[in-house]
């Protein structure tokens, strides 16, 4: 078969598939209207994850399940689009590692709304200008997001679900390595990049910004200056990329959550974030773990923080294995509300890939 008829045979495969992705925008907009009835949000994080799940399954190549995935987050995106215009909210400004997250989990065909703080993006969605926001949780090496985990101790907000993102640093500027005078960049990334920095840089000022995408602002007019932000940054504000890859860890990887109005019903392979505070007692710690191990629950992080209400009173965060409707989990989760101060479930949420 020569060149011009391989093309011809793409040109009506491609008919094909335009036809067949709109019945099955059809389709979803189908489903928008049941759920509007319904008075259900038009974002379903376990269907999500279901379809590319049975995606990956169904895929026999050539084309790989990263490529595949990614086809389908703009499919999907699209028809939420369609059955409402969502808005996401998220740490900015754009080029930000939060707006990657948020791009690669709701995709191009929603509307993104740029916060300066965590705490906008909570009052974005609290107020309801959002349907959902996009929030830094925990990086691999530098640990919790403890501005996030203190959001959730007075809102009412919900976790939907997560997304975890390899994270990539570079230093970008206009000017050469040995001319670079300052650094910008957010205050994790400086540590992520602590051994590269004194390595190559040990003479330079650092100066810390809210996020990487404001150290690339800075850097793109300021003279004889750099920043440490992503490549998306780099073609966002015409500058140069001087090193690729300067984290510490090639295994850098931030996980993020989606906060909404909404819990998300029952599903497999979920996790529940809770959170609660302790009785002032000898062994109080250990009593509010040992529901867990009764009802062979796999508690896979525990995090504390101070109350900021009352000295050394402290909240205790815990991401559990489970939904928060599942029976091991509802009777873990009763007693162990018997047993404490106060105790909250954040949300119920698909486990991230």
């Amino acid at each position: 078969m020569n060149l011009q008829n391989l093309r011809k045979k793409i040109d009506k495969i491609d008919l094909e598939v335009i036809k067949l992705l709109n019945k099955r925008a059809e389709a979803s907009l189908d489903i928008g209207k049941l759920k509007s009835k319904a008075n259900k949000g038009v974002y379903s994080p376990e269907r999500e994850r279901e379809i590319l799940k049975r995606i990956a399954l169904l895929n026999k190549g050539p084309l790989n399940n990263e490529a595949l995935e990614a086809v389908y987050r703009e499919i999907m995106s699209g028809s939420l689009s369609l059955e409402k215009p969502l808005k996401i909210a998220y740490l900015g400004p754009p080029a930000t590692f939060t707006n990657l997250a948020a791009l690669k989990k709701f995709g191009s065909q929603v509307d993104y709304i740029p916060c300066h703080t965590i705490t906008d993006i909570f009052t974005e969605v609290e107020r309801q200008n959002a349907d959902y926001g996009v929030v830094p949780v925990e990086n691999s090496i530098e640990g919790a997001v403890s501005h996030t985990l203190d959001m959730f101790v007075d809102s009412d907000l919900k976790i939907c679900s997560e997304i975890t993102l390899e994270i990539s640093h570079n230093l970008l500027s206009n000017c050469p390595k040995n001319k670079i005078k300052k650094v910008y960049s957010n205050p994790q990334v400086f540590g992520q990049c602590r051994i590269w920095l004194e390595t190559n840089l040990p003479t330079v000022e650092f100066v810390e910004v809210t996020s990487t995408t404001k150290a690339a602002q800075i850097s793109a007019r300021s003279k004889d200056s750099a920043c440490i932000a992503s490549i998306l940054a780099a073609k966002q504000y015409g500058l140069k990329v001087v090193a690729k890859d300067i984290e510490d860890n090639p295994h850098n990887i931030t996980r993020f959550l989606v906060i909404g109005q909404e819990d998300v019903p029952q599903t497999k392979d979920a996790k529940t974030l809770i959170m609660f505070m302790i009785k002032d007692k000898v062994g109080a710690l250990h009593d509010m773990l040992v529901p867990f191990k009764k009802y062979k629950i796999n508690l896979t992080k525990i995090e504390s923080r101070p109350s900021k209400r009352k000295v050394w009173d402290y909240y205790f965060f815990v991401d559990l294995a489970g939904h928060r409707l599942d029976a091991n989990v509802k009777k873990a989760l009763g007693e162990l509300e018997d047993k404490c101060k106060y105790l909250k479930i954040l949300g119920s949420y698909p486990v991230g890939e």
